[in-house]
């Protein structure tokens, strides 16, 4: 894996074919290279937009991803620097994700996962001998080369990626995915290797049982659980797996790091090196079937945080986190949201939140298993410009109220789109408040799915669960109601879709004539048919408090 000659332009090397994926810095196209007809996958930065810190980001991941060569981590051929744009040049990574690919299986078992965790263990310990840390180790990372049945689990992303000396401990950074971070990372120790193996034990458990050994709503609980060590083997999906594979979880899982398992050793162990002796061969559907649910949680939640977040756009009291009130982070562990500290300083710098208050998410890159550089503060849209709040009440007309609303026939293009998105939100919210179910499901895809306190971490899917408020709830316990919509920021998803994030104030009066006020975030994605938009899917947070007058009333 040669570095190419100073002179060497891409295009003398490759033809560049189709799209695979889009960043905010970064387009990743499949290419075939013309000497040998082989088909990689190119990621194209744009170096023009990256500052003088995310260009070094760029050449530290470039740097650490040459050095790794091994038939489990997706391997970077070529790497070619020219003006405004630099070219790495991967593996084509065609299979999608392991954990997709598990719940596509007729027959999962303990022996499949144990042959897994080898795979990402090689990988891992492939790292650690060439002095490199991962840090970023999450289901979304872990790759197959092929759609082919037997194909190789290929580690991806070293975007977080560091490099240490020997056993190094150092503080390097917060940096990681929440659910994914170790003790150490948490208690901001000096670290190094093992919070790698601490990742491989939480997807150790999630693949045996479909779910994460932690898990809350909450992130400081969240992080609370992960400091003290407090995961369970809960009965009765735990009690047909072998204790060799507890034992090796236990080992991988040990708050002391310095106690913990390596990854050289953790190859040894019989569950892994012995399976065809040691580990069960039963059928896992229980397994395959939370394991659905675990995808779906964390597909639709990653999904929308990145969407969120991409625009770096929120206040420190919207949408994710609140500071300075008590009220706490809503950041769970399925997320596939990134958190790296360096990229809150400079926000501290320029006049931003705090880690405190913010989530930092990465460059969504699609398919491809490339090396992703952390997102910088600069926006991938435009931020939607900052208005006073839309408020409508019982029986008024969002349009003939909204300054936006109004402010959307001046705007043209991006900017138009975007206005249309917080006006149909109005729309829906105002047929939440007066009750009217058919206005309601005219807004809403017939299939709309959502996360909401009521649904109890469930993700929920079609009209069902919300006629049942409309039927017994809206109207019922209250005289008058009306809503606020506070910092509405909305991201485009290309021509036909949309993300809106905000803050959601309420106010009521109930039947006794008592007023009453609540706040929630909710994020809503919309999508356009027919020239028409609907309602695709929303998360609302759980942080208000409670009252049960209408669909949004909270636990």
């Amino acid at each position: 894996m040669a570095a190419p000659a100073a002179c060497t332009r891409f295009s003398d090397n490759y033809d560049l074919k189709e799209e695979l994926g889009k960043g905010a810095f970064s387009v990743v196209r499949r290419c075939v290279q013309k000497s040998t007809g082989l088909e990689f996958a190119a990621k194209i930065i744009n170096t023009k937009k990256l500052s003088a810190r995310d260009f070094q980001k760029l050449e530290r991941e470039a740097r650490i991803c040459r050095k790794l060569q091994h038939p489990n981590i997706v391997r970077l051929h070529d790497s070619i620097q020219e003006e405004n744009f630099h070219y790495l040049v991967f593996d084509l990574v065609t299979g999608g994700e392991l954990f997709e690919d598990i719940v596509a299986r007729e027959f999962y078992s303990e022996a499949d996962a144990s042959h897994c965790i080898q795979q990402i263990l090689e990988s891992v310990n492939h790292c650690h001998t060439n002095g490199v840390v991962h840090r970023d180790l999450k289901p979304e990372n872990l790759l197959l080369a092929s759609k082919a049945k037997g194909a190789a689990v290929k580690l991806a992303d070293f975007g977080l990626a560091i490099e240490v000396q020997g056993e190094q401990h150092a503080w390097f950074g917060f940096a990681g995915t929440p659910g994914y971070l170790s003790p150490e990372v948490l208690k901001k120790e000096p670290y190094g290797k093992p919070v790698d193996i601490w990742a491989c034990g939480v997807i150790l458990y999630i693949l045996l049982v479909g779910y994460p050994p932690f898990w809350d709503e909450d992130q400081h609980r969240l992080y609370a659980q992960i400091k003290a060590g407090a995961y369970d083997y809960p009965s009765p999906e735990w009690d047909t797996v072998t204790p060799e594979a507890k034992n090796l979880i236990n080992q991988m899982l040990t708050v002391n790091p310095s106690k913990r398992i390596t990854a050289s050793e953790a190859l040894k162990h019989p569950w892994i090196c012995q399976r065809e002796r040691v580990a069960s061969i039963v059928h896992r559907q229980e397994t395959v079937d939370c394991l659905k649910k675990f995808n779906a949680r964390r597909k639709l939640k990653g999904a929308i945080l990145t969407t969120m977040l991409a625009t770096r756009n929120f206040s420190s009291r919207s949408i994710i986190t609140k500071k300075g009130d008590g009220s706490q982070v809503k950041e769970s562990t399925d997320s596939s949201t990134t958190l790296e500290d360096d990229d809150i300083k400079e926000d501290k710098i320029k006049g931003g939140v705090d880690r405190s208050s913010t989530v930092i998410a990465k460059d969504p890159e699609g398919i491809v298993g490339s090396c992703t550089p952390p997102q910088t503060p600069a926006a991938a849209t435009t931020p939607t410009s900052k208005s006073a709040p839309v408020s409508f009440g019982a029986g008024a007309k969002p349009a003939a109220t909204s300054a936006l609303s109004l402010s959307a026939v001046l705007l043209q293009g991006a900017q138009a789109r975007k206005q249309e998105v917080i006006k149909m939100t109005e729309q829906l919210l105002e047929a939440i408040n007066v009750g009217d179910y058919e206005a309601y499901t005219k807004i809403c895809d017939p299939h709309l799915t959502a996360f909401e306190p009521e649904a109890l971490g469930n993700l929920v899917e079609g009209m069902d669960f919300h006629k049942f408020y409309f039927d017994n709830v809206v109207g019922k316990n209250c005289k008058a109601v009306n809503t606020t919509i506070l910092n509405p920021t909305v991201h485009l998803l290309g021509d036909d879709a949309a993300c809106i994030a905000y803050v959601r104030l309420t106010q009521y009066m109930d039947k006794q004539g008592a007023a009453h006020s609540s706040q929630c975030e909710e994020t809503r994605i919309w999508h356009k048919r027919d020239n028409k938009w609907q309602n695709v899917h929303f998360h609302r947070s759980s942080n208000s408090p409670p009252f049960t007058f209408a669909p949004s009333a909270h636990k």
